[in-house]
């Protein structure tokens, strides 16, 4: 075992005490990173009344925190190497409850407080979305598949918690700004909460990820044993199965064991198939994911459902999305090719989503029913395959950064074009034809994404 890297890094020396605190902290970062999507969609139609934003304000409001998440999500992986990953999860608590404070601020029919506050919480967010997949990766090696869900299921029940409680927080409150800025202390709650194991974990990454040449070839062993890795890309005990590489393969010791390559000699993910297959795979989720975070209970509203119910709705079909959350990234890692399960995800999600624009409404839960279970498994499934299909953590950070930030900013799309479709047409649908689409070229770049390959590692 290399001096450079702290006890805590190993699941054989760490205790099972402080490993469950590990996860429970996972949890609760992961509850504060859909709160701001969804609590506000809960009470726009208030919000709009309150401020007389028009529709296409509306639009551009949706889609800045899915683009700002985009185009912040590449940084993240240096942030987390100069301070450590933990420490970036810090950053991005701190940031997201200061961004929800800003955005209830009172100030008239003014809407500066709106746009800043949503900036600095897609700021946090975006640190989030890219450092949990890599603190899995890392921290949880043996685990991926049970913890990718576990954190996924989590980030939907977030979703769920926004659609359902802000509604009754507006009517205890009696203030539609207050409703939105209660979420502020469940941040601030969660960053104490965490404290401890940001000390025990600070500076981890930053050694991990910048290891000095003569560490540049250590093995990662879990408390089931090393994780080994056969010519043939077979699993040792407690490893995840590298599969077969774009490039070249990876490093690996005389012994078999899985070898971690300095990362400055690491290709860059945008050279990949792989990593490119995944990306629009995330792209193509992330359109959709965050379009019913943001219009999903606007359109029930305006196909003639109350706002009570329709909050009720959406925190059900979101809710749904935990048990597709949870089951996807168990099988998934489970697979050596996930192909037909990413398929299987992505039709249920465009199916639902345009049987809740345009079927029956009698059939209202079905309908969300299947696009909850859908968009669960398909986003869990691309989250997950971060773990599976990179060898090392590094690698992991560099293409949770290439996922998450060009798929997000292509995603924001989404949100904006559901926003002025319906601003020129007064229809949600041709919002039901995007989707469509949408849902099918998830299915593709799912079926690429899932064949049995890794992002390449240069030796």
């Amino acid at each position: 075992m290399n001096a450079n890297i702290p006890d805590a890094l190993w699941p054989s020396r760490r205790s099972i005490a402080f490993t469950v605190y590990l996860i429970a902290c996972v949890v609760l970062i992961a509850l504060n990173l859909r709160t701001v999507f969804s609590s506000f969609a809960a009470v726009l139609t208030e919000w709009t009344a309150l401020t007389g934003m028009g529709p296409g304000a509306v639009a551009l409001i949706s889609a800045l925190p899915v683009t700002v998440i985009g185009l912040a999500a590449p940084l993240v992986p240096l942030l987390a190497r100069r301070w450590g990953t933990w420490s970036a999860l810090a950053v991005g608590l701190v940031l997201i409850a200061a961004g929800l404070c800003i955005r209830s601020l009172p100030a008239g029919d003014a809407l500066w407080p709106l746009w800043v506050g949503t900036l600095a919480a897609a700021l946090g967010i975006s640190v989030g979305n890219v450092v949990l997949p890599v603190i899995v990766k890392m921290d949880f090696p043996s685990s991926i598949g049970l913890m990718s869900g576990i954190y996924t299921m989590t980030i939907c029940a977030s979703a769920a918690l926004g659609a359902a409680f802000t509604q009754p927080l507006l009517g205890a409150l009696g203030d539609v700004r207050l409703a939105l800025g209660a979420w502020a202390g469940f941040a601030l709650l969660v960053l104490i909460a965490i404290a401890p194991a940001l000390w025990s974990m600070r500076g981890l990454v930053g050694r991990v990820h910048r290891p000095d040449p003569a560490s540049s070839r250590r093995r990662l062993r879990t408390s089931a044993g090393p994780r080994t890795v056969s010519s043939a890309g077979s699993v040792g005990a407690g490893g995840v199965r590298p599969a077969d590489h774009d490039g070249q393969a990876s490093g690996q010791a005389e012994d078999g064991a899985v070898v971690v390559p300095h990362p400055e000699r690491e290709a860059s993910p945008f050279r990949s198939r792989t990593a490119w297959w995944l990306t629009l795979m995330m792209a193509a989720q992330a359109m959709s994911s965050f379009a019913v975070f943001a219009w999903m209970a606007p359109i029930l509203r305006h196909r003639g459902m109350e706002a009570g119910a329709a909050g009720s709705v959406v925190a059900a079909s979101i809710m749904l999305q935990v048990a597709g959350s949870l089951v996807a990234p168990i099988l998934a890692a489970r697979m050596r090719r996930q192909s037909w399960l990413a398929v299987a995800a992505a039709v249920l999600t465009g199916a639902g989503f345009v049987l809740v624009i345009l079927g029956p409404m009698g059939a209202m839960g079905v309908w969300a029913a299947m696009l909850g279970v859908g968009q669960g498994a398909l986003t869990a499934v691309a989250l997950t395959m971060i773990g599976l299909r990179t060898a090392t953590a590094s690698m992991a950070s560099r293409l949770s950064g290439m996922m998450q930030g060009v798929g997000y900013t292509l995603g924001s799309s989404g949100t904006f074009l559901v926003g002025q479709l319906f601003a020129v047409t007064g229809s949600y649908v041709p919002a039901a034809v995007l989707f469509a689409c949408t849902g099918t070229l998830a299915a593709v770049f799912g079926y690429l994404a899932g064949r049995d390959r890794t992002v390449h590692v240069r030796e």
